[in-house]
């Protein structure tokens, strides 16, 4: 399964898409209800079905941008895992946003890693990012540039840079 593949059908589907990308319409237009609810600060999100309806619940303690990520990755699941969500709550703890730990390194954690690419892509389409990276040159000793592209985008530096270096 190519998690590029699969976000860009999503995006597909929802029609025109405009920086910064909402994942909470998206969540909206694929009939997935959120519901942000205070969590422990490990856990980011989960997902699962109820009566038919699939449920992302969201920390709404973390910062808007993790968040936005949250339900990427968790919609995510949805498109890619359905068959997993039918039988359990699938919940996220703190997985470190589109960076490989050692347990995401192992391949273990298939299903994690699918996710984080796919949000990615979702949230930073390839088009919007070949477009906004057009014609710009980035100095290893300035953030500035990348902080902004950042926020263009409402997502972290670091996934930004993680993004970037996996555009293919």
């Amino acid at each position: 399964m190519n998690p590029g593949k699969v976000a860009a059908e999503v995006l597909k589907t929802i029609g025109s898409v405009t920086l910064p990308v909402s994942p909470d319409r998206i969540a909206k237009q694929l009939g997935i209800q959120l519901r942000f609810s205070p969590f422990d600060e490990e856990l980011s999100g989960m997902i699962f079905i109820k009566n038919g309806i699939p449920i992302i619940g969201v920390n709404a303690i973390h910062h808007p941008n993790r968040q936005r990520f949250t339900i990427a990755h968790e919609i995510g699941h949805y498109m890619m895992h359905r068959e997993i969500l039918t039988s359990e709550v699938h919940v996220d703890k703190n997985f470190p946003a589109l960076m490989r730990d050692e347990k995401s390194a192992t391949g273990t954690e298939l299903i994690e890693i699918q996710a984080n690419k796919f949000a990615a892509r979702l949230l930073m389409p390839d088009a919007l990012l070949e477009s906004a990276l057009a014609g710009k040159n980035f100095d290893i000793d300035d953030d500035k540039p990348l902080e902004e592209l950042a926020k263009r985008f409402r997502v972290s530096k670091k996934a930004l840079e993680y993004r970037i270096a996996n555009r293919t």
